[in-house]
């Protein structure tokens, strides 16, 4: 009885007896199996880089800015604006629907001074609880509490890249700048948010909401001495912001005096919604990728399949003579088996191995390049998927031949040229 170990010696001499046609067989199927890899490592890079783009918007986070009240619904003309106020976050705060209420009151048209450089970057009015409701990592120092925003103090927190220019890589908590020629004292700096080249988020610096309405209110008729640029919530529910919506729609619009059914009156974003449509549209990517692949790897099979029949065509008379010097069908079937599991195998594992290398260096010349985008990584449960699928498919490519060696009478098998 033959054992395990000269299976395999035999195994691989048949493999390489035919060493083009098994490294063309091999290559389609690592060809395959890598390509599947790479491409449900692309969906999942563009769904991270998704998933950090809304994170830097804020967790779980609804936002409103001013509006245009139509007179028709649906309609553009005779519209009449209105303004989003502190008295308004105010009555938001009070609503059970919601968790967290925070506002911006946003200038970019003032001048910002250091003793070292100057800029013109997006100053923020905010309150304590924006660095937790948005988001905003801090990096040194502090950011504004509750007693600067009572006592409207004039303090400033930089952003990463407002602090590189306006002080060049030297400390600025506990520095001096001016704001359109008036003192503030920097207490802290927030870390970096934005990726890449699109850094608009990093430049900016932010101020207590009550300075900013003090010293740098919006100007104009008819606008509110409180007016903002934008009031940010947070549901009660977390991940389903339907109920806050609503919710947050009938109270601006009684306060503004319009119908909360005209929906155009509202301009807002709900990031919730957003990122769960996102991940329906990679979710359908992944499963129609993942059949295309599996569908890949069975045209695989069914080459396998071919190339062991031809094998087992063309070393009949092999065969025959191992069954009359006494080789039992089971090691002939054996034999095939191996042959027809060990070359998918093989080729998956190294397609595998390939796909996950070139991502890894994908991963090093690409990370933090592309807003929106993260390079390709290995996914595990497609690399599982990949190799179980082959595993099957190298049963099926071994087993049908291996039957069809094995039912050979030796006789017939030997007289064959």
């Amino acid at each position: 009885m033959q054992s395990f170990a000269d299976i395999l010696g035999q195994v691989f001499r048949a493999i390489a007896a035919n060493k083009l046609r098994s490294f063309l067989t091999m290559f389609g199927i690592a060809w395959g199996v890598g390509s599947l890899l790479v491409l449900v490592g692309l969906g999942e890079g563009f769904r991270s880089g998704q998933h950090r783009e809304f994170a830097t918007l804020g967790n779980d986070i609804v936002m409103m800015w001013n509006g245009t009240i139509p007179a028709v619904a649906n309609q553009h003309t005779g519209m009449r604006p209105y303004w989003l106020t502190l008295a308004d976050e105010a009555a938001l705060r009070q609503l059970p629907q919601l968790r967290a209420v925070t506002d911006e009151l946003q200038r970019n048209d003032l001048y910002q001074v250091s003793q070292w450089n100057n800029t013109s970057n997006a100053v923020f009015g905010v309150e304590p609880n924006y660095a937790t409701v948005k988001f905003a990592p801090l990096a040194q120092g502090r950011f504004l509490d509750e007693a600067d925003l009572a006592e409207r103090r004039r303090v400033a927190v930089l952003g990463y890249k407002t602090s590189i220019l306006l002080f060049a890589g030297r400390p600025a908590v506990g520095e001096s700048i001016t704001v359109n020629g008036i003192d503030f004292t920097v207490i802290g700096q927030v870390g970096k948010i934005s990726r890449g080249t699109n850094d608009g988020d990093d430049q900016r610096l932010y101020i207590p909401v009550t300075t900013m309405l003090e010293l740098f209110p919006y100007k104009g008729d008819n606008v509110p001495q409180d007016a903002l640029t934008s009031i940010q919530y947070q549901p009660a529910k977390r991940g389903d912001a339907v109920a806050a919506v609503a919710a947050v729609d009938r109270l601006i619009a009684h306060r503004h005096g319009f119908d909360p059914a005209l929906t155009d009156a509202f301009q807002q974003f709900d990031s919730i919604e957003e990122e769960k449509m996102v991940g329906a549209i990679f979710n359908a990517m992944d499963i129609f990728l993942g059949g295309v692949g599996i569908v890949t790897l069975g045209l695989g099979a069914v080459g396998i399949v071919n190339i062991m029949l031809v094998s087992v065509t063309e070393r009949t008379h092999e065969i025959g003579l191992l069954k009359a010097i006494g080789a039992s069908k089971r090691s002939i079937v054996a034999q095939f088996f191996w042959e027809g599991l060990l070359m998918t195998g093989l080729s998956g594992l190294i397609g595998i191995a390939i796909s996950a290398a070139f991502m890894a260096l994908l991963q090093y010349c690409l990370t933090d390049k592309m807003p929106g985008w993260d390079p390709p990584r290995l996914v595990p449960w497609s690399a599982a998927l990949a190799l179980g699928s082959l595993v099957l498919c190298g049963v099926a490519a071994g087993l049908y031949p291996a039957n069809k060696a094995a039912q050979l009478d030796p006789i017939e098998a030997l007289r064959r040229e």
